[in-house]
């Protein structure tokens, strides 16, 4: 017996007889010889964290477009912290944390620059539609490796594609970070407001205090206790209905004073037309696209598809360059 056939022994007798198992995945896209030392979805976990798109995530806009300060949040702290929420959980609930991870840490490979902002304008601009968690699952599967994928199961790929409100992954695993990722961007987001002064935490509902707390910490403790004691031992993963009511209405509060706050959001309609006439300008001037992209059109990639995948891949800064070194004029120096 190799040490990944005895980790998946010890998962067998170890984890929940709900969590998903490693010997019992659906498996890849394509077929590829196991690893001696690790399980399949801890080889997930580790191709998202060695993978480009994942390193890009450091320099790409969570709420707070190119904020000056070290403290607030990007695209991969976000990631990060949706992560270490979701381990926490499954590991309290012997759910499969290998599985978690993997889903934690790529769900948001496929965001925009500039945050949503970002991906409303390709969404508005290109006829086929964008949206960031189809995008995530394109840049695993396709854009990945110079268009050869990562290659990852079945239940990773399930996670990261139906990690938003308006789907529900296949396993509970999945279901843990689609909630995690909820927590998160309502905790640090209310944080990273207070921070910018966009908020003060006693500007909270008392209605909402008293149900959640009244403190970032506190919040986060109450989501986290009361999504392990509603789904212990349950073929499920959910919050009790209070709870769960409460969450709704602080994310009511947070779009009413933070997500379209103007003084927050106000230069958002500036990089939504920056990524709309990038689109124009890739789309009219298609061979600037990296030709690593550009070779997908031999599989059948439409060219809206692929400029898609070129802006949406862009940081904040490369998208900011690019935008200067094709439209603002420089200085002739003779």
């Amino acid at each position: 017996m190799n040490i990944r056939e005895r980790l998946e022994q010890e998962e067998k007798e170890l984890l929940s007889p709900y969590a998903s198992f490693s010997s019992e995945s659906k498996g890849r896209l394509v077929p590829e010889e196991e690893c001696d030392i690790r399980p399949v979805f801890q080889r997930d976990r580790d191709r998202i964290l060695h993978s480009k798109s994942f390193r890009r995530l450091k320099d790409k806009t969570q709420v707070f477009l190119t904020p000056e300060g070290d403290h607030y949040r990007t695209r991969l702290t976000h990631t990060l912290e949706v992560s270490q929420n979701a381990r926490t959980i499954a590991k309290a609930l012997r759910l499969n944390e290998d599985l978690v991870e993997a889903i934690a840490l790529g769900h948001d490979l496929g965001h925009t620059p500039f945050g949503h902002a970002g991906e409303r304008a390709l969404n508005e601009i290109c006829p086929l539609g964008f949206e960031h968690n189809e995008q995530s699952l394109r840049t695993v599967d396709v854009l990945e490796k110079e268009g050869v994928g990562l290659n990852l199961t079945f239940e990773t790929r399930d996670g990261i594609l139906n990690h938003q409100t308006s789907s529900m992954p296949s396993t509970l695993e999945g279901k843990i970070v689609r909630l995690s990722d909820k927590i998160a961007y309502m905790h640090h987001d209310m944080d990273d407001a207070v921070r910018g002064g966009i908020l003060k935490e006693g500007d909270l509902p008392k209605s909402i205090g008293e149900l959640l707390g009244y403190t970032a910490r506190e919040r986060l403790d109450r989501f986290i206790h009361d999504i392990i004691t509603y789904s212990k031992d349950k073929n499920e993963i959910g919050m009790s209905p209070e709870i769960m009511q409460g969450m709704k209405d602080l994310r009511a509060f947070m779009f009413e004073h933070v997500y379209n706050n103007p003084v927050a959001k106000s230069e958002e309609g500036k990089a939504e037309a920056l990524v709309k006439t990038l689109y124009q300008y890739y789309m009219e001037h298609f061979d600037a696209v990296p030709e690593e992209i550009r070779k997908l059109t031999e599989k059948g990639d439409p060219k809206e598809r692929l400029v898609c995948d070129y802006i949406s891949a862009m940081t904040d800064r490369f998208a900011i360059a690019k935008y200067e070194e094709i439209y603002i004029p420089k200085c002739w120096h003779g």
